[in-house]
């Protein structure tokens, strides 16, 4: 059987950009197959302590590393045109042939409320995030025919133009989503799905209402990218304690999109209990369970999986996970 392709989750909510760079060519040479960087504009809780501009930073990656890479996620809604989301991508991609991919959410409060707008119910988000994919497709396949597109909608406008800088092959557009309706709105018109570690079954969904759509659009079998957040350490109780610091957001059962500042998410993390991690955060010293659930997710179909050690001991996590799990998974 084919090894899995297991990318590193770089987070530029936890560690200066410099050392998300070094990280990510670090876990390149230890075998990871490709880097997926957070786009965000603060930090979950303060104790993370960063946020970096992740164009800049993928920029530095794709120079350091030879695989895959991306934004897992971006959000071209409130903070971003999608025309210059559009135009950040295509230039990456022909910077790096076949090598990025772009991935598109319906965004946060908590980054986006930064521009001053009007913080709209998930049900309008999600409409502008699908408008977005429109217009950046639309801008792709006009950009890349060499001729000038326009759009109107609901949500943006974008007067005649076309991206001058384009790659031969635009990037892949995946959709982020946890939900099985907008999950199959991604496989109608996009080229993929992302999402976050959950209950199996619920990524079982998922993943079938993705290739659900694909079919009904008459589209190509859709790419299932994965990131699952896991914590590490020599022994449990490190690794509990880790999580509880450094990424307690993991754990949080209600909705959190519109949550607007690092400060209110650190007072929400007092109430979460080491139980709350249970099927969305993989807490364990012993690197065969974490070997078996990543397995598991693989067996649904998963065409990528990119990992996320919460803590910062992720040096340590990379040499472990390299040699004692990584080799072991198959698809």
């Amino acid at each position: 059987m084919a090894s899995l392709p297991v990318g590193y989750a770089a987070m530029l909510e936890q560690f200066p950009p410099a050392e998300a760079v070094e990280l990510a060519a670090y876990a390149e040479s230890r075998g990871f197959s490709g880097v997926m960087a957070s786009d965000h504009f603060q930090p979950w809780v303060p104790a993370q302590g960063q946020s970096s501009f992740v164009w800049a930073v993928l920029a530095a990656v794709a120079e350091r590393t030879g695989g895959d890479f991306g934004p897992g996620v971006t959000a071209p809604t409130f903070r971003w045109h999608p025309a210059m989301v559009a135009q950040a991508s295509a230039t990456l991609a022909a910077m790096h042939p076949g090598r990025h991919w772009l991935g598109i959410g319906s965004g946060e409060a908590l980054n986006e409320h930064i521009a001053g707008q009007y913080w709209p119910e998930a049900p309008e988000r999600i409409n502008r995030m699908f408008e977005a994919v429109e217009l950046i497709s639309k801008l792709f396949q006009g950009s890349r025919a060499g001729r000038d597109v326009k759009h109107a909608g609901p949500h943006f406008r974008m007067e005649s133009t076309r991206l001058w800088t384009m790659p031969d092959v635009p990037p892949p557009v995946l959709v982020a989503t946890a939900g099985p309706v907008t999950a199959r709105r991604a496989g109608r018109s996009a080229d993929g799905l992302i999402t976050v570690g959950a209950p199996v079954e619920k990524v079982a969904g998922l993943f079938a209402r993705v290739d659900e759509g694909a079919r009904e659009a008459g589209r190509a079998a859709p790419t299932k990218v994965l990131r699952l957040h896991l914590s590490w350490a020599p022994t449990d109780e490190e690794a509990l304690a880790a999580a509880l610091r450094e990424w307690p957001n993991g754990a949080m059962r209600f909705p959190r999109s519109d949550i607007r500042s690092p400060f209110e998410f650190e007072q929400l993390a007092k109430l979460v209990r080491p139980e709350d991690f249970e099927g969305r955060v993989i807490v364990s010293a012993d690197p065969d369970v974490h070997r078996a659930a990543i397995q598991r997710y693989a067996d649904l179909g998963a065409d990528r999986i990119y990992l996320h050690n919460v803590g910062r001991n992720q040096r340590e996590w990379i040499e472990v996970f390299s040699r004692d799990v990584l080799p072991r998974l198959v698809r």
